[in-house]
């Protein structure tokens, strides 16, 4: 079975909600989803995976969280080549850059030779019904896309 690694930073629990939903869509899809907070874990073990899915808010104007910070410079020191990997991320439209957290992760992926597969997952601040059922959907098609290539 092939192992996702949803990990992700979580302020006021909307990121962690939409992980978990991402992590639900992975198992319907038939792969082993391990969710964890990136406080908890190393940019090596991002090699354990055959897929990485990692997630933040957005802080301030289109910044990464403080808790994400140690996470993203150790990636600097992994290599990610063609390891499959997307990003997603909550934020507030309010701002002149929405969700740019995800967007800084998705450039370090593709930086670091991470192979992405779709595009990024942004949703304002905490996932409504409709948005609950796509990131599900998110989780569901990255773990296919992680079996198509794989």
């Amino acid at each position: 079975m092939m192992k996702v690694l949803v990990a992700y930073a979580s302020l006021t629990g909307n990121t962690e909600e939409m992980a978990e939903l991402i992590a639900e869509g992975v198992r319907d899809a038939g792969s082993e989803a391990v969710l964890k907070s990136v406080t908890d874990l190393s940019a090596v073990e991002i090699n354990d995976y055959e897929g990485v899915l990692l997630g933040a808010y957005t802080w301030g104007d289109g910044e990464l969280p403080d808790e994400f910070l140690d996470f993203y410079e150790e990636l600097d020191e992994v290599d990610l080549n063609a390891r499959k990997a997307a990003a997603f991320g909550s934020g507030d439209t309010g701002y002149a850059i929405y969700c740019g957290a995800v967007d800084l992760i998705e450039e370090k992926l593709k930086e670091r030779g991470a192979l992405l597969l779709q595009e990024s997952l942004k949703i304002e601040y905490g996932p409504n019904a409709a948005e609950k059922e796509d990131c599900r959907n998110f989780g569901r098609r990255f773990a296919a896309g992680v079996a198509a290539v794989s």
